[in-house]
């Protein structure tokens, strides 16, 4: 009988163990995640409350670029376009979801639907020097998960997976200090 309730026991640990264990998988930390050699997502913590620089539609994703106090602040300086380069700690993300038609709403205007992806840059000129003085990141989303993780070349389009992911692309921008986004009027 005493064997008995200590199997009992043992099971039931062994139970709650396994249910805490998921209850943690499925819980992601997203703070946590890191480009390999390059950005981590903590480093651009607080972004949901950045100010919107502009939005976009490409295709099936629609976009909202935000930038952090500093970027705001260089873009209304007349950064780029002044000919002076965006200052070190300038941080922007964007956010890609998925295109959905709003059939409720006059017009039938797509809106945003299941999130997609972000992407962020951030310029560090020491860090980064050897690209134009930003890094890069992209973090891919699974809905069905409820997760992120880094993006990679096998994803649309392909990141190199490392801080200078989107580098190749923002050289056709150099001068414009690698940034495709313009702060339209308001």
């Amino acid at each position: 009988m005493k064997g008995k309730s200590i199997l009992i026991g043992v099971s039931i640990t062994v139970a709650l163990a396994a249910l805490a264990t998921a209850a943690a998988i499925s819980t992601q930390d997203r703070y946590a995640l890191k480009v390999p050699g390059g950005l981590a997502f903590s480093e651009f913590k607080g972004y949901e409350d950045w100010h919107v620089i502009a939005i976009s539609h490409n295709g099936d994703l629609l976009a909202v670029i935000l930038g952090n106090p500093a970027m705001i602040g260089a873009y209304q300086a007349g950064v780029p376009g002044n000919g002076k380069p965006f200052p070190d700690g300038a941080k922007m993300a964007k956010i890609h979801w998925n295109a959905r038609k709003n059939e409720a709403e006059p017009g039938q205007p797509q809106v945003p639907g299941t999130l997609h992806d972000i992407d962020f840059m951030v310029k560090d000129g020491k860090r980064f020097a050897d690209s134009g003085g930003w890094g890069y990141g992209e973090f891919e989303y699974d809905a069905a998960s409820d997760m992120f993780r880094p993006g990679t070349v096998m994803d649309q389009p392909a990141q190199a997976n490392d801080a200078k992911c989107g580098y190749a692309c923002h050289t056709i921008v150099q001068k414009q200090d690698y940034v495709f986004t313009a702060y339209p009027k308001r």
